[in-house]
């Protein structure tokens, strides 16, 4: 019961907030639908379109973070192993990660047309450079005393690759599929600028055309918790996958 509680508690004070706000003047009331209008606009969405624009949306968001996290591995892997080939690509690295996204679509659109080709592009370009970040500082920080007591031991480089470097690399390709996932949800609604007729961003872009606020809210509130499921899918199994790893607050 606590538990719960503690779960339910701060989504409770936030409607609360939402209401007190909407309710107190402070702000033109056609500027900030009710919770329960948002409820009912949602409902009503289920019915028509929104299935349909999640499932875009997640489809693209899935493509483009599963091709991200495949070259950020072995990618990250190599800066974080091997220092010279860190110092030599981490300016690079460093450059078109500090591009956003958004400023690379008209760029893509000329390389790659309005198609689906590329808005799961610029969903990999934001979860790659956030995959490869995490990757290659997580393996940087690996001590070596772990493969230097393998070899003490007996341990072939490939006994040690397997049982040594491969487990201590899980936690860091967990943190850094979680943390892509949340960047590409983010980017979401750049990559579906790109003449999207379906998706959650698409949804919000028009609504906003037609300053249909209560709709906007629908799609920020389904954006949002489809990225907390998928967090919360991912801490489940990084649970399992490294129980063997000792956490503070465990």
């Amino acid at each position: 019961m606590r538990r719960t509680a503690l779960i339910l508690a701060p989504w409770l004070l936030l409607i609360l907030l939402w209401y007190a706000v909407a309710y107190s003047g402070l702000v033109n009331p056609s500027l900030m639908p009710t919770p329960h209008q948002v409820a009912l606009r949602m409902h009503e969405l289920l019915g028509g379109r929104l299935p349909r624009d999640i499932w875009m949306s997640t489809q693209r968001v899935f493509l483009g973070v599963a091709l991200g996290i495949l070259l950020a591995v072995p990618v990250g892997f190599l800066l974080g192993w091997y220092r010279e080939v860190r110092r030599f690509v981490d300016p690079l690295i460093n450059f078109f990660r500090a591009l956003p996204p958004i400023a690379l679509i008209p760029l893509v659109v000329i390389y790659f047309g309005i198609g689906e080709p590329a808005k799961v592009i610029i969903l990999f370009y934001a979860a790659f450079f956030a995959g490869v970040i995490v990757m290659y500082e997580g393996i940087a920080q690996i001590s070596p005393i772990f493969v230097r007591v393998a070899r003490t031991l007996g341990a072939t480089d490939m006994e040690i690759f397997r049982k040594v470097i491969v487990p201590l690399t899980v936690p860091h390709i967990l943190t850094a599929l979680r943390v892509a996932l949340g960047v590409a949800w983010a980017t979401l609604v750049a990559s579906e600028l790109i003449a999207a007729q379906q998706g959650l961003g698409a949804l919000i872009q028009n609504a906003g055309s037609f300053f249909q606020l209560d709709i906007i809210y629908v799609g920020i509130i389904c954006i949002g918790f489809i990225a907390l499921a998928m967090d919360l899918a991912l801490r489940t199994a990084s649970r399992r996958l490294v129980a063997w790893q000792d956490r503070i607050g465990a």
